[in-house]
């Protein structure tokens, strides 16, 4: 059981989306190029993003898509289920057919209800988490690194030698004497 790459590009897709579109209509060819996902390959998950009425489209100059709901109201697995991604566990395919025994019956296998268990688990967490969810995580991680760079540029470290204290100052004072 795996994620494929048409559920993941699906929900990056998704964020870089929402995220975005403030400020209008989001172009595929744009979320293609931040993302690096193949812009033939995006037009076919929005495609199936649009008839499952999470993204809105429009034609013309100035178009592209936008959210059709607000992110706080699609969750992942909505994402997932929309671009046909199918999360089971089961050899089956939860038809309850897993073993053919030598006299020809049919049944479940014994482990059928742990993957059926595992499978309603997935289900339940993807759908716990919205988009706004992961769109606020990654503002926050942005955040984080915009600061990080900012400190790393507005600090200058000062070293003597082996065995000496090593300082981390503000670059104002980088200028005073250790």
């Amino acid at each position: 059981m795996r994620l494929t790459t048409k559920g993941r590009f699906a929900v990056t897709a998704m964020i870089d989306l929402a995220m975005r579109q403030h400020s209008g209509p989001v172009t595929l060819a744009a979320i293609s190029q931040r993302q690096n996902i193949s812009l033939s390959y995006l037009e076919q998950l929005f495609g199936k993003l649009r008839r499952h009425e999470l993204v809105d489209s429009v034609r013309g100059p100035g178009g592209g898509y936008s959210l059709a709901r607000l992110a706080r109201n699609i969750t992942v697995a909505d994402i997932i289920f929309a671009v046909d991604e199918p999360l089971d566990a089961t050899s089956c395919g939860g038809k309850h057919d897993c073993t053919s025994g030598r006299d020809g019956k049919s049944g479940k296998c014994m482990t059928h209800e742990l993957w059926t268990t595992l499978n309603r688990k997935m289900v339940d967490y993807l759908d716990s988490v919205s988009l706004q969810d992961l769109v606020d995580q990654q503002r926050l991680r942005q955040l984080q690194e915009a600061s990080k760079a900012a400190q790393g540029s507005s600090t200058v470290r000062m070293e003597r030698g082996a065995g000496d204290i090593v300082a981390t100052v503000p670059a104002v004072a980088a200028d005073a004497t250790v």
